[in-house]
C-alpha cells in the first residue's frame, strides 16, 4: 500500500450540498478519482433536484462514497454531523464546497503542506471565475483591491501562517474539542472557527499551491442577499468574540450610511456627496479593469463591487440591532 493509501484512510472528505446537481458530477468524478479511497460524506440539507440520484449513481461503483440527510440544512451542521457520525479512525477532516473546482492532487498535496508545516490546518486561496456575464463582472470585483480589500486568501500569494483563509484540511481532533462549526451561524463559521482552533493553539497554514476556483452568484440579487449574510455573519463572530474590524471591513459599514444621506439631498445637496464619491470609485476602478481586461464584463466589475459593499455593509450593520450571541465558548463534539 502507497504512502498516500495509507494516509487517505485517515482523512473523511465531506461535502455540504443542497440543490447542487449542476456541479455535482463535475465535482464528484474529480475528487473519487483524487481521493485514493478516502471516505467521502456528502451532507446533503435536504436536496429537491437530483443532487441526491446523483450521489446514488455514483454509490454502485464507489463504496466509499456516503450520503448523509442533515437535517439542519445549514453548512456547519452538515459538516459537525458528518465528522461525529463518521470521524472514528481519522486524523483529518478535508471540507470541499460543491460550488468550488479544485486542482489535481487536492488532498495529498493538502496533507503534505500539514506535514512541511506542522500546521494543524491548512487553508487554501480562492481565486473566482464566471461562466456568464455577470459572473464575470463579479469575479473581477472579487478579485480586486476594490471587492476584497486585500484579503490574503482571495489572491494568490505567499504561503505563511494566517488568523484566517478558505477552509480545507484541519486536525479532527482539534476540531473536536474546541466544539466544531458554530451552528447558529449560517456564514462566517470558518472565521469563527478558526479563532477558537487558534486559542486552543491551533496553527493555521495558507499554501498557495493549493488555490481552488469559485463560481460566484448569477444574479445581482443574489449577490446581495449573499453579501448581506457575510456581514451578517462577520458580525455576530466580532460580538461573540470581542475583536475588531480591520480597516478593509470597515469601509463598507459607510456605505448604507451614504445611501441614507442620499435622502436628503433634498434639503441640501451636500448630502449627495458621499454616495456620489463612493459610486464614482467603484465606477472608475470598474471602468479601468475593464479597459485593462478588454471585456465589457469586467468593466461592470464596479457596480458588482458596490452591491457587495452595501449588502456586507448592511447585513453588518443589521446584526448590531440583533440579540448578543451566545458564549463564544462551545463544548466539545462527540463521537457517534
Amino acid at each position: 500500500m502507497t504512502s498516500l493509501a495509507a494516509d487517505a484512510r485517515e482523512v473523511l472528505i465531506v461535502v455540504p450540498c443542497l440543490n447542487e446537481e449542476t456541479n455535482l458530477p463535475r465535482l464528484l468524478y474529480q475528487l473519487l478519482a483524487d481521493a485514493n479511497g478516502a471516505d467521502i460524506v456528502i451532507a446533503d440539507g435536504g436536496s429537491t433536484d437530483a443532487s441526491r440520484e446523483i450521489v446514488y449513481d455514483y454509490q454502485r461503483d464507489h463504496p466509499n462514497l456516503h450520503l448523509l440527510d442533515n437535517p439542519r440544512r445549514i453548512q456547519s451542521a452538515g459538516v459537525n454531523l458528518a465528522v461525529t457520525t463518521m470521524g472514528r479512525d481519522k486524523r483529518w477532516l478535508l471540507r470541499i464546497d460543491a460550488h468550488c473546482d479544485y486542482p489535481p492532487g487536492y488532498m495529498a498535496g493538502l496533507l503534505d503542506s500539514a506535514a512541511r508545516r506542522d500546521a494543524s490546518s491548512v487553508v487554501v486561496p480562492m481565486v473566482t471565475q464566471g461562466r456568464h456575464c455577470f459572473q464575470r463582472a463579479c469575479a473581477f470585483a472579487q478579485n480586486s483591491l476594490i471587492g476584497t480589500g486585500g484579503s490574503p486568501h482571495r489572491h494568490v500569494g505567499e504561503g505563511r501562517y494566517v488568523d484566517h483563509g478558505h477552509h480545507a484540511l484541519m486536525r479532527i481532533d482539534l476540531f473536536l474539542a474546541v466544539g466544531g462549526y458554530r451552528e447558529s451561524q449560517s456564514h462566517n463559521e470558518d472565521a469563527e472557527l478558526d479563532l477558537r482552533l487558534q486559542a486552543a493553539g491551533g496553527r493555521i497554514w495558507l499554501e498557495p499551491s493549493q488555490a481552488i476556483i469559485y463560481h460566484p452568484r448569477r444574479t445581482p440579487l443574489a449577490l446581495l442577499r449573499q453579501y448581506f449574510r457575510y456581514g451578517e455573519g462577520r458580525a455576530k463572530t466580532m460580538r461573540l468574540h470581542g475583536t475588531r474590524l480591520k480597516a478593509r471591513q470597515a469601509m463598507p459599514l459607510l456605505v448604507p450610511v451614504a445611501l441614507l444621506l442620499l435622502l436628503l439631498a433634498p434639503l441640501h445637496p451636500t448630502f449627495a456627496l458621499p454616495a456620489l464619491g463612493w459610486a464614482s470609485i467603484c465606477l472608475l476602478y470598474g471602468l479601468m479593469i475593464g479597459v485593462r481586461a478588454r471585456s465589457g464584463c469586467a468593466a461592470a466589475s464596479g457596480i458588482a463591487a458596490m452591491i457587495m459593499h452595501l449588502g456586507w455593509g448592511s447585513g453588518y450593520l443589521w446584526q448590531q440591532f440583533q440579540p448578543r450571541p451566545a458564549d463564544r465558548h462551545l463544548p466539545a463534539l462527540v463521537l457517534r
